[in-house]
């Protein structure tokens, strides 16, 4: 019976259909337009290795050709952009500087990777990259920091930098490398690893024997002279551009993957906390297990401690064992032996105890972001980011403002139908270094500087379908 009643209504429906296919009208996507200021017809993207399209915790092809610059060329195209050339690796030498890849899950579901190793560029003495040579558009590197920019001595210190440094200028500072390229329009997302640096080393390194500089804040007056500099560099000519700003550390989840998994083993088994290192000495602090990752007085874990939470309450050196062997002068066993004395005496570390829970083996400070360590990285973003919107405005260019972003993108969304958030792995967001983007999480970027721009210029760039970009791939 029921499908006797059914037919007609279904007869009715495609009829319908009919009617309304035939009648639907027209609608037009808004065309392409460069807008009434802007040139798009060269542009170039300086910044680090977010610019250079870093993930996994390397430079490799792949990446580069889904780095949020290039995404964002391909549509500057369609307004009138020209060429975009990256210092692409080969497809020889693909995997760059190398990465880590998944491999699988523990028992437990934690991520388990391995290193990739085999067609690398890494050629040269001392870790250096296979040269490039040729012009570039993309000026991205790695690890630089707005300190660095006028350093006459920077290539010696960053292979990624010394890839691309004409063999003819050798002692060129990054600030000369962008002088010298041509462009009419401009990104600049520089910055953030003049307070990141500190922050994923646990703050460890402002002081004591394992100092860097390298690892250190920035001061804000070496912060704002040089992105003064950078910016009138750019603006030389009246072009136009458009600058990112730094996200906060508890934006990434290299600094909240860890510390949930730690508290939820602390509480299971009663222990109400346990004692850390801080700073660069040998002080120690007693942390309550309901600091993690709390809002107010809390305290953050980084990635790199997730081989060594297993090990809480257990008599065990091998945090100091792994960075003897990262520091030493020599991988002879005699002088790492050595270095992992100096450790031990230096730091007075007794590795009988039990780790985390005693005074003498306590959990290392290169590991933990205690109280003081965040509220210096809070006080520096806060007043690098005030420096750049500040110094932006003022020129009239477009922000894109990541800390904005981030910040409101911590609860997820969703966009056609797929979920993100910024939870490592599953959040669809981050590559497996816990801070850099995937291919699909820098197409989402570029789609929000592509807003900012067309906000700003008066612009109708499309976006991109960002489902077209992949994340995290599994095994």
């Amino acid at each position: 019976m029921k499908r006797h009643l059914y037919k007609p209504g279904v007869l009715a429906a495609l009829f319908a259909g009919v009617l309304l296919a035939g009648c639907d009208p027209e609608i037009d996507a808004p065309a392409p337009t460069a807008g009434e200021t802007a040139d798009f017809s060269t542009y170039i993207a300086v910044g680090n290795s977010l610019t250079a399209g870093y993930q996994d915790n390397g430079l490799y092809l792949d990446g580069q050709l889904n780095s949020y610059p290039a995404i964002l060329a391909e549509q500057l195209q369609l307004v009138g952009g020209g060429d975009f050339t990256q210092p692409l690796f080969t497809q020889e030498q693909k995997n760059g500087s190398g990465y880590l890849r998944l491999t699988g899950f523990s028992a437990q579901g934690t991520p388990i990777t391995a290193p990739v190793t085999d067609q690398l560029a890494v050629t040269r003495p001392n870790g250096l990259l296979t040269k490039y040579t040729g012009p570039i558009q993309n000026l991205g590197v790695p690890d630089i920091r707005v300190a660095d920019i006028t350093s006459t001595s920077y290539s010696s210190a960053n292979p990624y930098y010394e890839r691309i440094t004409p063999d003819t200028a050798p002692n060129q500072t990054y600030l000369e490398r962008v002088a010298a390229t041509d462009h009419t329009f401009f990104s600049m997302w520089l910055g953030n690893n003049d307070v990141l640096l500190y922050a994923t080393s646990g703050g460890a390194f402002s002081g004591g024997v394992l100092n860097s500089d390298f690892r250190t804040i920035t001061p804000t007056n070496t912060f704002d002279a040089n992105y003064a500099a950078m910016l009138n560099t750019l603006t030389a000519d009246g072009q136009e551009g458009i600058v990112g700003t730094i996200p906060g550390v508890e934006a990434v989840p290299f600094f909240t993957t860890v510390g949930p998994v730690l508290k939820q083993s602390l509480d299971a088994n009663g222990i109400p906390g346990f004692v850390a290192l801080t700073g660069g000495g040998r002080d120690r602090i007693q942390v309550a297990a309901g600091q993690i990752n709390a809002p107010q007085n809390g305290v953050l874990i980084p990635l790199t401690a997730s081989a060594y939470a297993p090990l809480l309450a257990q008599p065990t050196g091998k945090y100091w064992r792994d960075l003897a062997r990262q520091v030493s002068p020599s991988k002879d066993a005699l002088v790492v032996r050595g270095t992992l004395l100096s450790l031990l005496a230096a730091y007075q570390i007794d590795t009988t105890q039990m780790f985390g829970l005693s005074g003498g083996n306590p959990w290392p400070s290169a590991l933990l972001l205690d109280m003081a360590e965040i509220s210096n990285i809070k006080a520096a973003t806060e007043a690098f980011n005030s420096i750049i919107r500040a110094q932006a405005e003022n020129r009239g260019l477009a922000i894109f403002d990541a800390n904005q972003f981030f910040t409101a993108i911590q609860g997820g969304f969703s966009e056609n139908g797929v979920a993100y958030s910024p939870a490592y792995i599953s959040g669809n967001l981050f590559s497996l270094d816990g801070v850099h983007p995937t291919p699909r999480g820098y197409a989402i970027i570029a789609n929000e500087m592509i807003k900012a721009i067309n906000s700003k210029y008066n612009a109708k760039i499309p976006t991109v379908d960002v489902t077209q970009y992949r994340a995290v791939l599994f095994p």
